[in-house]
C-alpha cells in the first residue's frame, strides 16, 4: 500500500510539476509516510489531493486572516495537510532539498570615456 501511495504522490507532482508547492506536500508525505506506513491508505482515499490539501490550507489561512493578510508556519501548513488526509499522526520531520537557483549575474555597464563635443550651428551655415 505504501508504494501505491507514493505512486499517486508522485503522479500528481509529476502532472504539477511547474508549481513548487505541490512537490513540497508531495516531498512531504512522502516521508511521512515513510515513517508511517499506516498513514498510506488515507493518501490513497478516492477524491483526496495534495492540490486539495493546499486549497484547504488556504481556507485555514483565510479564516486566521487579519487586515487581508495571513500566514502559516511550515508545521501548521503540514499539519493541516494531515488533517485533510485524516491522518492523526503528528507531522514528521522532514528536510526538503528544493532546487535552488542562482542569482542571475549583473553586469555593470563599463564607463565610457567622456567626449568634449561642442558643436554650434553657426559652424554649419557659412
Amino acid at each position: 500500500m505504501v508504494t501505491e501511495a507514493i505512486k499517486k504522490i508522485k503522479e500528481e507532482m509529476k502532472q504539477n510539476s511547474n508549481d513548487q508547492y505541490i512537490s513540497v506536500i508531495g516531498e512531504f508525505l512522502i516521508q511521512h509516510i515513510n515513517h508511517n506506513p499506516e498513514a498510506a491508505e488515507k493518501v490513497l482515499a478516492e477524491g483526496k489531493s495534495i492540490s486539495k490539501s493546499i486549497d484547504e490550507m488556504a481556507n485555514v489561512a483565510k479564516k486566521k486572516a487579519s487586515k487581508g493578510r495571513a500566514m502559516l508556519t511550515d508545521q501548521e501548513g503540514f499539519k493541516i495537510v494531515l488533517k485533510y488526509f485524516g491522518i492523526k499522526e503528528k507531522p514528521t520531520a522532514v528536510k526538503i532539498d528544493l532546487e535552488a537557483k542562482p542569482a542571475p549575474e549583473v553586469k555593470t555597464p563599463a564607463k565610457s570615456k567622456i567626449i568634449d563635443f561642442n558643436v554650434s550651428l553657426e559652424d554649419f551655415i557659412k
